[in-house]
């Protein structure tokens, strides 16, 4: 199977649907989930008895803390990522190159980087669409090679996984 970065940050819905929705539907298709999550949201899905599953569907462990100094490297370094659901604010601190938790630290590490796919499924209201600079962090992932997407309300994430190459394994 081929790694496959999973990033999620806290939206509306990650409970329920970041499994159902996304991790499943990868490992369906071909993907070995190397799960990274922002803080809240492994708090989110810690709370709502997400981890045990989706620790179950891939054999890396679900990541939300950097490794300590020695400490060997959990995940192996996917080709691809998807960074889904994606927050306002994550997607703010990715086009500014701000790294202050895990989840940023693997995307910000690989971002721009020719020979790694980065796609990004933000979910936001209607209302941050308006925000002076949301336009602008959009363009920069854009001019960085990221293939950013909304996620539509009412719609299953599972079509963001569209947008990824196919799977080799």
């Amino acid at each position: 199977m081929t790694v496959l970065g999973l990033v999620g940050s806290a939206c509306g819905g990650l409970d329920t649907r970041f499994r159902a929705e996304l991790a499943a539907p990868a490992v369906a298709r071909g993907w070995r989930p190397a799960i990274t999550l922002t803080p809240t949201a492994h708090r989110w899905l810690d709370a709502a008895g997400e981890l045990d599953g989706l620790a179950a569907l891939t054999d890396l462990p679900v990541r939300s803390v950097s490794r300590l100094p020695g400490e060997p490297r959990p995940h192996p370094d996917p080709a691809v990522f998807l960074f889904a659901p994606a927050s306002a604010n994550s997607i703010a601190k990715l086009a500014l190159g701000i790294a202050d938790n895990q989840a940023l630290t693997v995307l910000g590490d690989v971002l721009g980087d020719p020979g790694v796919t980065i796609v990004a499924g933000y979910q936001v209201q209607d209302s941050r669409l308006r925000h002076p600079a949301w336009c602008r962090h959009l363009a920069a992932l854009a001019e960085a090679g990221v293939r950013v997407e909304r996620l539509e309300y009412g719609k299953p994430w599972s079509a963001v996984l569209d947008l990824l190459p196919a799977s080799t394994g």
